[in-house]
């Protein structure tokens, strides 16, 4: 899957490169979000390390990150990404999504979301996107279902987190057969943001 530059109104999503370090840093710094237990944030000091791994599953073809800028400001705002693409099986999961604490519950996730279900569906021709996040992520999986995907259910004792706790996945999907109604939900959210700003 080649590196893609994807534009809206409120943000871009740029392919994740080693330059954009210090912007990540800030993103996760706004509400220090390395401290939610349930999320994978990287602390300003594991950050690098964060990047060099998602760059070499990027490598080898595993993932493709993003950075996600915000165009009224041109700041890094957080990050997300394709990844556990199985594209001879037309499907890839939309993860590592975390955002800066001042643009949270507003236009920007909304808008991200709506890029990256676009590309999946209409360029890559996916049968279905995949969500999955933490059983104690309520935040998260709330977020998820305003989008519009459907529970699909929990994968019980799926991971061990690197601090050894054994977590549940809370997985959720889109199918392509559902994509234009979601499509016009999340441009109607998007509406009715520009409205009240």
């Amino acid at each position: 899957m080649q590196a893609i530059t994807l534009t809206g109104r409120y943000v871009t999503l740029e392919p994740l490169a080693q330059e954009h370090l210090t912007g990540l840093q800030a993103a996760a710094a706004d509400g220090q979000l390395w401290n939610l237990f349930f999320t994978g944030v990287p602390t300003k000091e594991t950050t690098q390390q964060w990047l060099d791994t998602a760059l070499a599953l990027q490598a080898d073809k595993k993932a493709l990150p993003f950075v996600v800028r915000e165009n009224s400001s041109g700041e890094i705002v957080g990050t997300t990404r394709y990844c556990n693409i199985e594209m001879n099986h037309k499907r890839l999961e939309i993860g590592f999504t975390w955002y800066a604490k001042r643009v949270q519950r507003g236009a920007v996730n909304t808008e991200c979301k709506l890029l990256l279900l676009r590309h999946a569906f209409e360029q890559l021709e996916c049968n279905v996107v995949e969500f999955r996040t933490d059983w104690f992520n309520q935040t998260s999986q709330r977020a998820i279902e305003r989008l519009g995907a459907k529970r699909d259910g929990v994968l019980r004792n799926h991971v061990i987190a690197p601090n050894g706790r054994v977590k549940d996945t809370v997985v959720y999907s889109i199918l392509n057969n559902e994509w234009n109604g979601i499509q016009e939900h999340l441009r109607f959210k998007l509406e009715r943001h520009s409205a009240s700003c």
